[in-house]
């Protein structure tokens, strides 16, 4: 999940990233009158002309792409946001009785405004839980804002070279799940994650005062994965706690529910897991 402002070449980033990879890439532009159909297809009528005979016929939607981007997931209703949870957890779509695999690699980005709520239906829990991380894209800086407008304004192409194929991703997707965690880093991931949860005793104070619900075990798998990525890509043969520490914030605020009185006394989500991933227990756990 990508949220940022209009203008940050979201939508570009994400294509770039899907044509770097030599993957199939389709945009979903969510906007209220979307329907499910839309998103993952619909069986059409067909007649033979030469014999008469009639049949259904599905019609793949622009889900069946290796990289989809929803594009403003929040504009639509939820009846049609639902349309991607079956895809983003299990990779293959139900329609009409019929299952149908997706294409592998297959992955989700969405993309969100977070300043115009106007509109906008509020992605439920359940759809939020499929994101692995919500990352925050944020203003350049003064020079990298300088060089954008430099080679965007200009008419030399800028062409795009594959660096991968999808065979080789999906090979560096399992290279990723080898690499061992060793169980401390498990305890901690889990620990890490307990701790969102208002109920368990594992919860800060500020957390029962705060927090309506916690993350779930998605969430932990989640910090393991993405702290064995962290290592694979720092060429690293073992993830550790620094890894999980380095994906907890993407990986838990969109996830942790405050309540009224976050609001009341200007708690943001970020700043609440912000202050969990710093809390003594926390370190106390890594540390372990």
């Amino acid at each position: 999940m990508l949220v940022g402002v209009p203008g940050l070449a979201k939508t570009l980033m994400v294509s770039t990233l899907a044509e770097a990879l030599n993957l199939e890439f389709s945009r979903i532009q969510f906007t209220p009158d979307l329907m499910p159909s839309d998103i993952t297809g619909t069986e059409i009528l067909e007649e033979d002309h030469s014999t008469g005979h009639r049949a259904f016929r599905f019609v793949h939607g622009p889900v069946f792409a290796n990289v989809v981007l929803a594009d403003e997931i929040n504009r639509t209703p939820p009846k049609t946001q639902a349309a991607l949870l079956q895809a983003m957890q299990e990779n293959e779509v139900t329609a009409a009785g019929s299952t149908y695999p997706l294409p592998q690699p297959f992955f989700v980005l969405a993309t969100q405004n977070p300043i115009e709520q106007e509109g906008t239906y509020p992605l439920p829990e359940a759809q939020l839980d499929r994101f692995m991380l919500q990352l925050t894209v944020r203003y350049p800086n003064r020079e990298d804002e300088e060089r954008i407008v430099e080679e965007t304004t200009g008419d030399d192409p800028h062409a795009i070279e594959s660096v991968l194929s999808g065979s080789e991703l999906l090979t560096l997707q399992r290279l990723v799940r080898r690499i061992p965690a060793p169980r401390a880093v498990v305890q901690a991931a889990v620990q890490l994650t307990r701790m969102t949860r208002p109920g368990p005793d594992d919860a800060p104070d500020f957390v029962r005062e705060y927090v309506d619900w916690g993350a779930g075990p998605r969430a932990s798998q989640y910090l393991v994965l993405g702290a064995k990525a962290r290592a694979a890509m720092d060429g690293r043969p073992m993830a550790d706690l620094d890894d999980v520490r380095a994906v907890a914030m993407e990986t838990l605020r969109h996830r942790v529910v405050a309540n009224f009185a976050a609001e009341a006394a200007g708690r943001s989500v970020e700043e609440l897991c912000r202050e969990l991933i710093d809390s003594p227990t926390w370190i106390r756990a890594r540390s372990a």
